[in-house]
């Protein structure tokens, strides 16, 4: 499990590894390392997701470790409150982005190769409220970007905690 704390709050993530071992171990690493902190959540979509991972504050592109394999043929589905592997048009392009799905986005879901999909590997666990939250804020546009919240809304760490009893 893991604990993100933001500039809006803080929420935990359940990861999926038996499903998506190799998208749960690379995210593993970039928080392990920190990578994720002082990112931002730099592409905010109200009614589809939320997308960070990757950029500084000054909409730099973060150096990451080389791409993975997708694993969306995993049967995991974009659903609301799942966290996906965010990646270009090239099928095994993921880094560290990552995007929270504020909907169901069936249509993000593998069909096949002709549309290959994008891997779920986490689910959020506590705290959509503050997700929500970050849906909600006003976007513009900056450093060629579309959708960019107008207000800084930091990822200030990111750490693995024990998942609580049940």
């Amino acid at each position: 499990m893991l604990e993100f704390k933001t500039s809006k709050g803080t929420f935990t993530v359940q990861l999926f590894d038996k499903q998506a071992p190799i998208t749960v171990e690379n995210f593993y690493r970039y928080a392990d390392e920190g990578f994720f902190d002082g990112t931002i959540f730099h592409r905010v979509i109200p009614g589809f997701m939320v997308q960070g991972g990757g950029l500084t504050d000054d909409m730099q592109n973060k150096q990451g470790h080389a791409p993975i394999k997708n694993e969306a043929t995993n049967g995991l589905k974009n659903k609301r409150g799942t966290l996906a592997m965010a990646r270009t048009n090239q099928v095994d392009s993921a880094t560290s982005q990552f995007f929270i799905n504020l909907v169901d986005n069936d249509f993000l879901d593998h069909k096949g190769q002709s549309n290959y999909g994008y891997a779920v590997f986490g689910r959020v666990d506590s705290g959509m409220e503050v997700i929500d939250a970050i849906a909600a804020v006003k976007t513009g546009s900056r450093s060629g970007h579309q959708d960019v919240p107008v207000e800084t809304i930091t990822i200030e760490s990111v750490k693995r905690i024990e998942a609580p009893a049940k």
